[in-house]
């Protein structure tokens, strides 16, 4: 008998995926909780049926949520993470020597539970001097912070049930409460061509805030249609150009050169920013000049 994971993103989109086994199933007070075995990727996690990372693809996503930011700003002492009990953000996050204290905040503890136990490639940097778990809502722990952190991750799940709250215009504005004076934070945004609406609403959101904002792209191939977006919101940096040289030999994916054009959007996803011209300041704008 054959086993498949199956995720259905619209009536007529589909993604299946070959599962060998079943490694860890459970159910939280929050989510339906599993640990899989795919034949392509490695083990996953798997959350109310969604895959939300695997060992062969994470770095695609990990890389590319905490180095962009963490090299737009000089000196990141103080990094919050809300979301990513799976550990994989934090992991890259330890990689900047820089970084003296990481506050992991993540509402379901089985997910860290299972993780630690199952996904010991992501979750070994939890065990860090450097890193404190708080097991609480996002939401509700930045309420007591102000003026804190200098970079703050959002590694959320869909914005389906308790990770709906982590987009939401009062959420951001409570992140803007918690950075320092010259902090920038950056957050997954869904993928911008299932979730174009969503992409730019958040977006809309962080403009209101940030006098910098900055949406930016990956790939990761187990996420719908394998095309992600994160958005930057900075309070003095922008993100561009990086700061720092990180082209660390055990990066995957992330380099300084990747970090520039991740920030270039095509057409179809920067018309869905407020307020986008087509290009970032300093580029010379493509010209159209003789095309059909």
């Amino acid at each position: 008998m054959e086993l498949w994971l199956s995720e259905e993103h619209t009536p007529g989109y589909r993604v299946q995926w070959r599962v060998r086994k079943v490694i860890y199933c459970t159910k939280s007070r929050f989510q339906d909780i599993a640990i899989v075995e795919m034949q392509d990727f490695g083990r996953a996690l798997v959350l109310d049926g969604i895959v939300q990372t695997t060992i062969a693809d994470e770095f695609y996503y990990h890389e590319m949520i905490a180095h962009v930011p963490l090299c737009s700003h000089p000196k990141p002492l103080s990094v919050l993470v809300i979301g990513g009990g799976d550990g994989g953000a934090v992991r890259e996050v330890l990689k900047h020597n820089l970084v003296k204290r990481v506050v992991l905040v993540e509402i379901d503890e089985a997910v860290v539970s299972a993780c630690r136990e199952y996904l010991p490639e992501l979750s070994a940097g939890l065990d860090d001097p450097r890193v404190s778990l708080v097991i609480t809502d996002g939401q509700g722990y930045l309420e007591g912070c102000i003026n804190e952190f200098d970079v703050i991750l959002v590694d959320s799940p869909d914005p389906i049930g308790p990770a709906a709250e982590l987009f939401a215009g009062d959420f951001y504005a409570s992140i803007f409460t918690a950075l320092k004076d010259d902090g920038l934070f950056a957050a997954q945004t869904e993928s911008p061509l299932f979730n174009r609406e969503i992409f730019s609403r958040v977006v809309a959101s962080v403009k209101c805030l940030f006098p910098i904002v900055r949406p930016y792209l990956t790939v990761v191939p187990t996420y719908t249609s394998g095309y992600w977006s994160f958005t930057i919101g900075s309070k003095k940096y922008d993100p561009l150009q990086p700061l720092r040289p990180v082209d660390w030999s055990g990066a995957k994916f992330y380099r300084s050169a990747v970090h520039r054009a991740a920030f270039e959007l095509p057409l179809a996803v920067g018309n869905l920013v407020p307020g986008w011209l087509g290009t970032p300041p300093g580029v010379a704008k493509e010209t159209t000049a003789g095309r059909k």
